[in-house]
């Protein structure tokens, strides 16, 4: 019974980073500032790659009830040969064919930019960690770092993710806190890296001012977990019950826009009360929704 529970947070929080990472990427070719939520196209909205990681992170904690590391590398190397074009980056798309053809993450990930990537990537798919361990935040900051070293070998990645994923196990508990409170229950879960740093900029930037956060903490822009999650935390913890409000707060800071709102919509879809419908509807379905490879 606590494993069904735990999975099926994870299912949840996948639909959200997936519904998040759709309708971020509408608003590359909309504004948010020249359409409303009501002037939404129709479907499908396609997700990108990271719906597509986030996909085999699920079916690893499926099957093995942690974060399986060769596992997970294989499920991405899997997805990615199956469907490169999702938007990977030039990085992780050179990494996903050394793995698919056979190399070990342990020695390809470290020789990415010298050193270790501190992209986004690893935070933008890992909200289901997060909710699969909700009853333990320490584990779920410990399997995060564990599901981001197979591509993004840097530590300043490695804390990004288990920042998104304590935040997503936070929101998946009642009661949660909000604002502030809510990113306090972060901080002292993660390693003292600049994302650390910044989420404690962002205890001090006000709930309604999306002006000050974009400049001070970034909006993805410069595409690294630093640029990234402390404004997704901070967007999130304050709009932990909407999850449309949530998701056009997010978008109207541009910058990386499917991964921010990837990233929101994994934490808040634990927290809301639920998804929209409509908005499901018209997601790109998910692959094991057109009979894909989800262990049952």
């Amino acid at each position: 019974m606590g494993r069904d529970v735990s999975l099926h947070k994870a299912l949840t929080s996948l639909d959200g980073l997936s519904l998040g990472d759709a309708f971020g990427e509408l608003f590359f070719r909309l504004s948010p500032f020249e359409v409303s939520l009501d002037d939404l196209p129709p479907g499908p909205w396609p997700w990108t790659d990271d719906t597509h990681m986030a996909l085999s992170i699920v079916e690893i904690l499926a099957r093995f009830g942690c974060i399986e590391q060769d596992a997970l590398s294989r499920a991405f190397a899997r997805r990615y040969v199956q469907d490169p074009r999702r938007g990977y980056a030039g990085g992780a798309a050179r990494l996903l064919r050394q793995l698919a053809q056979g190399g070990d993450w342990r020695d390809w990930a470290p020789r990415l930019f010298g050193g270790g990537s501190f992209g986004n990537g690893a935070a933008m798919r890992v909200a289901p960690v997060g909710a699969y361990f909700f009853r333990d935040l320490r584990r779920a900051a410990k399997e995060a770092g564990l599901s981001a070293m197979i591509t993004h070998a840097h530590p300043e990645a490695q804390a990004g993710a288990s920042a998104v994923a304590v935040a997503a196990g936070i929101a998946a508990n009642r009661p949660y806190p909000r604002g502030r409170d809510f990113l306090r229950e972060v901080l002292p879960l993660i390693p003292e890296s600049l994302t650390q740093k910044k989420l404690r900029r962002a205890l001090e930037i006000p709930g309604d001012d999306l002006e000050e956060a974009a400049r001070e903490l970034g909006t993805g822009y410069e595409v690294s977990v630093q640029d990234t999650v402390p404004f997704c935390l901070w967007s999130a913890a304050y709009h932990l019950e909407d999850f449309k409000a949530a998701l056009w707060w997010t978008v109207q800071g541009l910058g990386d826009r499917d991964t921010t709102c990837a990233i929101v919509g994994g934490i808040v879809a634990l927290s809301a009360s639920e998804l929209p419908a409509d908005w499901l509807m018209r997601r790109e379905p998910l692959l094991w929704e057109k009979g894909g490879d989800f262990p049952e």
